[in-house]
């Protein structure tokens, strides 16, 4: 495995080693031993996490506040998405900026989003199934959103706001402004 920091600090791009050959590929998703070694983070994993969506479909931007923070280690098993992450960390030298990335199931790229961190991604195809693993457990009252169009943040979400297919909940998430961190 080969592990990438970011322009934000503690988020990584994870390009797991992939032995193909005639019948097909196998790649080890997770070992905690090369992930700590990779990283130099020692993270325990505690739920895995999968949806299945079609192209257009926008989650985010999510996250957990408090104790019940939450890190992942995302990936794609079938289809692509553009991934964001907001660094909104108070204290870091990068807080309120974005970054994003492509997953998809040719790239077989990971990314690692620390605590402090909101996360959402775009589907841009249809029957994406994308996968995560959390070092929390959810808790519905910690949770907290940032809407995916703030103006500050700016971010370039690659569809029409036409084309976006947003859950109600995410339609009325407040600005990063107004986000209570």
């Amino acid at each position: 495995m080969i592990a990438k920091e970011t322009k934000l600090k503690g988020c990584f791009i994870i390009e797991p080693q992939v032995f193909e050959d005639k019948r097909g590929y196998f790649v080890e998703n997770y070992n905690q031993k090369s992930f700590k070694k990779a990283l130099g983070l020692d993270v325990n994993f505690v739920q895995d996490n999968e949806s299945k969506s079609s192209k257009g479909v926008l989650r985010g931007l999510h996250y957990q506040t408090g104790e019940f923070a939450q890190a992942k280690l995302v990936r794609v098993i079938k289809g692509s998405v553009l991934d964001v992450v907001v660094d909104l960390r108070p204290k870091s030298p990068t807080f309120g900026e974005h970054l994003s990335i492509e997953l998809s199931e040719q790239n077989k790229t990971q990314f690692f989003v620390p605590r402090g961190f909101a996360h959402g991604f775009l589907v841009l195809e249809d029957n994406t199934i994308f996968s995560y693993k959390c070092d929390n457990f959810y808790n519905k009252q910690s949770e907290g959103g940032i809407i995916f169009n703030d103006e500050k943040l700016a971010i370039d979400w690659k569809l029409s706001a036409q084309e976006l297919i947003i859950s109600d909940k995410d339609k009325e998430l407040p600005n990063l402004r107004n986000a209570i961190l």
